[in-house]
C-alpha cells in the first residue's frame, strides 16, 4: 500500500465498510483496499496492508451463513479475484430502529457468509496494524 494508491487513483480500488466517531462529533470512514493485487484496510490511522488469507480467516471466525429470507439492501461491492467478493449490504430487523450494516464474503463454490461490519473492520484493522509493526 503506497502513497501512489490514494482514494480514486486507478490503481486503488475501495469499498466504504465502516464508519467511526471522531471526538468532534465528525464521521471517518473505514475502506477495505484492494492496490497492486495486495488487500488492506485504511482509516484515519492509515493504511495497512493485510497478511493472505486475513479476510478469509476473520470472516471464518465471525461470519454466519447468510440467511436467504432476509431482505438485505446492497449498498456496495468489491471484486477481490480469484472467485472472491466483499459485499456490503444494510439490513433492517422487524424489530430494529436503525438498519445495522453487514459485510458478505463471496467465495466461488462455497455458501456466503456474512458478519456485522463494525466487527469485520476492527479485527481488520487490527490485523493490518500487527502485521505492519512486526
Amino acid at each position: 500500500m503506497t502513497a501512489e494508491g490514494a482514494p480514486g487513483s486507478a490503481s486503488r480500488r475501495e469499498l466504504k465498510v465502516h464508519e467511526t466517531t471522531r471526538p468532534d462529533g465528525a464521521l471517518a470512514p473505514v475502506f477495505v483496499v484492494v492496490e497492486a493485487g495486495a488487500l488492506g484496510i485504511s482509516s484515519e490511522a492509515g493504511t495497512f496492508a493485510l497478511p493472505d488469507g486475513a479476510l478469509a480467516a476473520v470472516m471464518a471466525r465471525y461470519g454466519k451463513p447468510l440467511d436467504a429470507s432476509e431482505r438485505l439492501t446492497f449498498v456496495g461491492g468489491l471484486e477481490l479475484g480469484e472467485g472472491r467478493a466483499l459485499r456490503h449490504v444494510r439490513h433492517l430487523a422487524r424489530y430494529d430502529v436503525v438498519a445495522r450494516d453487514f459485510l458478505v464474503y463471496e467465495v466461488a463454490g462455497a455458501e456466503p457468509l456474512c458478519a456485522l461490519a463494525t466487527t469485520v473492520a476492527g479485527a481488520l484493522e487490527h490485523l493490518g496494524r500487527a502485521a505492519s509493526a512486526g
